[in-house]
């Protein structure tokens, strides 16, 4: 099958070489030239674990290509994917769908034959519609169906959520869009995946909604260790009796910093902005999304307690500046809230992240110095913060570094250490909900 996936980021890019090793032939098309000109070199804008070896293995089997000329790919194409940023408008909340109007609106004039049209961006419901509405206006002869397919990938582990997924959600009118989509989605086959068959409206919200308990889940687990702390309870052990209730689960019952993202901070406001549209109660996530914007404040004053009251003068060192490992997405990291505040009130901050630190040094005060090591970030410190649970991070060697510090102060936002371990090294050990 011929596939054009438009858009080269985080979702088209993994999308279009896993669909490459399903074994469709897949041109990914950006207005990016320097994005593009990188991936033909055999560059990877993203980092995503094991992205840059399989976009290399189909590259070269012939089966995934990259461009800038979508009037060149989509005449022959399959089915179309659009795969382009839907980010947070500012001001009021709402998805921005300027990106897939204006790339609607582009393919229409360039279809031939019949066509699937697939919305493959997190995009509110009734998005497809106007998709369709657009290339319609623009191309009244063509043949096609739009569909939607949201994706499901968590940074880190996309090629794995892609690869063997929970689910596979096909929001179709017809069974001509149906039959095609089924055909690409075929090697899943194979293991058994679950597709669920839905209509347009349907596969727009299960995204939203998902996400949106997800989210859910963690501002509640935050809000539990708030009182786990006020009450000498442990956050670890409540969730853990609570997972092991099969109707609740385990996971996303990790109290920490907040969530962020690319996905659940734009997600749950759009979601929110949807039922306001439509005169419908959303107040349970309005409560999610309030509870995380508390709980990066309540990690400012967590670290401003554990260092008597004020960080003013103090050299703090940070460990980790993603929102979660194995990602260099810094969008709504807990440490763009929670930074800029101690920086604000004279901290010296040193920081120390495997990959995220380029993006940091965009969206992050100029007075953080960045270090390629950890033992740079530490030397010298009154304080240690561990902000994102790297792999590197949890196993420090906490004689070493308790060493190479001014100060004893460890603040844990990941409950990665245990308090009574920590104490024996040394340190005045800080963590959350425990």
């Amino acid at each position: 099958m011929n596939v054009v996936m438009i858009g080269s980021g985080y979702v088209g890019l993994v999308s279009g070489a896993c669909f490459a090793e399903f074994g469709a032939s897949v041109t990914c098309v950006d207005k990016d030239e320097s994005k593009i000109d990188a991936l033909l070199e055999g560059g990877i804008p993203i980092y995503e674990p094991g992205l840059d070896d399989l976009v290399a293995k189909n590259v070269k089997a012939g089966r995934l290509g990259f461009s800038t000329d979508l009037k060149g790919h989509v005449a022959g194409a399959d089915l179309v994917f659009i795969a382009v940023g839907t980010p947070t408008r500012r001001g009021d909340g709402h998805a921005d769908l300027q990106y897939v109007y204006a790339a609607a609106k582009e393919l229409a004039g360039y279809l031939k034959g019949y066509t699937v049209i697939v919305d493959k961006s997190t995009v509110p419901v009734g998005t497809a519609r106007q998709v369709e509405r657009i290339v319609r206006q623009t191309n009244p002869d063509a043949d096609f169906d739009v569909a939607s397919n949201p994706e499901f990938l968590r940074e880190g582990s996309a090629i794995g959520d892609f690869m063997r997924p929970d689910r596979v959600v096909l929001g179709v009118e017809s069974e001509r869009a149906e039959a095609r989509l089924r055909e690409l989605y075929r090697p899943l086959n194979l293991i058994e995946a679950p597709i669920h068959v839905t209509n347009l409206e349907s596969a727009e919200l299960i995204k939203y909604a998902s996400n949106a308990f997800l989210a859910t889940k963690i501002s509640f687990i935050n809000e539990m260790s708030q009182l786990c702390e006020k009450v000498g309870a442990d956050v670890h052990s409540v969730a853990k009796g609570m997972g092991l209730d099969g109707r609740i689960g385990k996971k996303f019952l990790h109290a920490g910093p907040g969530y962020g993202g690319s996905c659940f901070p734009k997600d749950t406001l759009a979601l929110i902005r949807i039922a306001q549209e439509h005169g419908a109660s959303c107040r349970i996530v309005e409560s999610v999304v309030e509870v995380n914007a508390a709980q990066k404040a309540r990690m400012v004053a967590k670290i401003r307690d554990a260092l008597g009251g004020s960080e003013s003068g103090k050299k703090i060192a940070v460990l980790g500046l993603t929102f979660k490992p194995e990602t260099d997405d810094m969008r709504d990291s807990p440490s763009l809230a929670i930074l800029p505040a101690l920086a604000d009130k004279g901290a010296n901050i040193s920081a120390h992240d495997p990959e995220g630190m380029e993006e940091a040094k965009k969206l992050l005060p100029e007075s953080i110095r960045y270090c390629d090591s950890i033992d740079d970030a530490v030397g010298g410190a009154d304080a240690v913060v561990l902000m994102t649970e790297w792999n590197q991070y949890r196993g420090l060697d906490l004689g070493k570094l308790k060493s190479q510090m001014q100060g004893d102060i460890f603040v844990d936002l990941r409950n990665v250490y245990e308090k009574s371990m920590m104490e024996r090294e040394g340190f005045k050990y800080y963590c959350v909900g425990r």
